[in-house]
């Protein structure tokens, strides 16, 4: 029988706010940008989250329009509310 550990992150909004969580944390290139993999490494190996909870939270961060994501996924800008 296998015994199921709960995900803190299987919610997409809790995975987004995570992901602006370790977004602030980094400084900004050029024009505020976060290079992805700034903000992918730290969720997949410090979090120990997945690649699919990342997916989720940055599609949730785009849609609540709290990040930016370029057309080529290379890099996020967050956004100020507003």
């Amino acid at each position: 029988m296998k015994h199921v550990t709960e995900r803190p992150f299987a919610d997409p909004q809790a995975a987004a706010r995570k992901l602006l969580e370790l977004a602030a944390s980094i400084e900004q290139v050029q024009e505020g940008r976060i290079h992805i993999e700034k903000i992918n490494y730290p969720f997949l190996y410090t979090v120990k989250a997945s690649g699919a909870e990342f997916g989720a939270g940055i599609r949730c961060a785009v849609e609540k329009g709290w990040l930016e994501l370029h057309e080529s996924g290379t890099y996020v800008r967050p956004l100020t509310p507003g």
